[in-house]
C-alpha cells in the first residue's frame, strides 16, 4: 500500500511526455492568492528530489530562479544598454566594441550559470598572449560590471569574474619624455602649426589633454595683475575636462597654473587669431568652433613632430606632460612641487606614473655643502 506523503513534503509524479520524475511543492502565496510552486526534475525519484531541495534553499535565501537560458552575451548587452548612462558617448562606443571584439566573441555563447572561474582565467591567460595588462584589466572590469549587474537582476546566482585574477599582459607602449633639444625644436616647429598654442601651453604647463580641450576663455588671464603686492601673473584655471561630468580627473587636478612668457605670448595671438572670441568659447577648438577631440589634437601633432626631425609614430600629445616632468625634475624641482603643478593628491602618483621621468638626485646635500666650504675659502 503506498504511504501518503506527508503535509508539507510537495508532490512526486512521473511525467510520461518528459519521460522524468517531477517533484513540486508550494512554498507560498502571491499578494493576489496564487500559489508559488517550485518544481524539480530528474531521471530518478532521488535527483528530481535533489534538485526540488536546491530550488527551494535558493528560495529560502531570497535568490530567485535561474534563468537557464541567459547567456554571457545576454548579460554583456543588457550591461551595455542599460549601465552606461553616466558615461560620455566616446566611452560607450570604446566599451561596446571591447565587449564585442573580444569577450562576447569568446564567451558570449556559454550560459551565464554555466560560467566557471576556470573559463574566465582560460580567456584571459589567452588574452594575455596579445593584449596589454591594462587592457586585461579593463576587460576583466567590463566582464565583471555586467555579470554583478545580471546577478542582481537575479540571472545568475553568483559572480564567477569577481573570483579571478588579471595576468600580467604584454607590454605597453612605455611612456617617454622630449629632451630639451628635442623640446626646442618641437616649439620652433609648432610656430606655423594650429595647434601652436596648445602645444606650447600643454608642454611648458603639463596640463593634461582633456583639461585643455575643455578650457574655455572665460578660464584664461591673459593680463595677470602686475601691480599688486605680490604681482599676480597670467594664469589658467585649469578647472574642467572633457570627461562625462565635466569635472577633473580628481580634486586636486583643479588648480590654478601661472603661465610662462611663452604661454600667455602664444595664447594672446591665439586669441586675436580667433577674432576676440566670448568668454564662454573654447580656447582650443576645430575650424568650425566645435570641442576637438584626441583624434582631432593626434592629427595635427604628428606633422609637427615630424617636422620637428621626430618619427611622428613614437609621438603623443600625452607625452607633451611627461616632457613637462622631466624637464622640471632636471632643472631639480622638488617631487613635491612637480605632484603640485601636474594635479597630483600626493608624490605616490608621480613617482609611479612618471618615475622614468624623475631625476632621483638629492640636491639638499651638495647645496648646503657648497655653502659651507665656499664659507671656509
Amino acid at each position: 500500500m503506498t504511504t501518503r506523503r506527508a503535509r508539507g513534503e510537495g508532490g512526486l509524479h512521473w511525467d510520461e511526455a518528459r519521460q522524468r520524475w517531477i517533484a513540486t511543492i508550494t512554498v507560498g502565496y502571491t499578494p493576489a492568492g496564487k500559489r508559488i510552486v517550485r518544481k524539480g526534475s530528474g531521471k530518478t525519484k532521488t535527483e528530481a528530489r535533489t534538485k526540488l531541495r536546491e530550488k527551494i534553499r535558493d528560495y529560502e535565501d531570497g535568490l530567485a530562479l535561474v534563468q537557464d537560458g541567459h547567456t554571457v552575451a545576454d548579460a554583456l548587452t543588457d550591461w551595455l544598454a542599460y549601465g552606461l548612462s553616466s558615461q560620455s558617448e566616446s566611452t560607450k562606443a570604446n566599451y561596446t566594441t571591447l565587449v564585442r571584439s573580444h569577450i562576447i566573441s569568446d564567451l558570449g555563447a556559454r550560459k551565464l550559470r554555466d560560467l566557471s572561474a576556470t573559463d574566465v582565467d582560460r580567456w584571459l591567460m589567452g588574452k594575455a598572449q596579445r593584449l596589454s595588462t591594462r587592457t586585461l584589466r579593463l576587460l576583466h572590469s567590463l566582464l565583471n560590471r555586467a555579470v554583478n549587474r545580471a546577478m542582481a537582476r537575479d540571472r545568475v546566482k553568483r559572480n564567477v569574474v569577481a573570483l579571478c585574477e588579471v595576468p600580467t599582459g604584454r607590454g605597453g607602449r612605455p611612456s617617454k619624455s622630449l629632451t630639451l633639444d628635442h623640446a626646442k625644436a618641437l616649439l620652433i616647429a609648432a610656430e606655423s602649426s594650429s595647434l601652436h598654442a596648445y602645444i606650447v601651453v600643454s608642454l611648458l604647463t603639463g596640463a593634461r589633454t582633456e583639461e585643455l580641450r575643455a578650457l574655455t576663455w572665460s578660464h584664461v588671464d591673459l593680463a595677470g595683475k602686475p601691480d599688486s603686492d605680490p604681482p599676480v601673473p597670467p594664469s589658467i584655471q585649469v578647472w574642467r575636462s572633457v570627461r562625462a561630468d565635466g569635472d577633473t580627473k580628481t580634486k586636486k587636478s583643479r588648480r590654478t597654473l601661472a603661465l610662462p612668457a611663452r604661454c600667455a605670448t602664444a595664447l594672446t595671438t591665439h586669441h586675436e587669431r580667433q577674432g576676440q572670441p566670448a568668454a564662454d568659447r573654447l580656447v582650443f577648438a576645430s575650424t568650425t568652433g566645435t570641442a576637438l577631440d584626441r583624434h582631432n589634437v593626434l592629427r595635427a601633432f604628428r606633422p609637427v613632430v615630424a617636422k620637428a626631425g621626430l618619427d611622428p609614430r613614437d609621438w603623443t600629445p600625452r607625452e607633451l606632460r611627461h616632457s613637462f616632468v622631466s624637464l622640471l625634475s632636471d632643472s631639480g624641482m622638488s617631487l613635491e612641487q612637480i605632484a603640485d603643478l601636474c594635479g597630483h593628491s600626493g608624490t605616490t602618483v608621480t613617482e609611479t606614473v612618471y618615475r622614468h621621468q624623475l631625476r632621483p638626485v638629492l640636491l639638499g646635500g651638495a647645496v648646503a655643502m657648497d655653502r659651507i666650504f665656499d664659507a671656509e675659502a
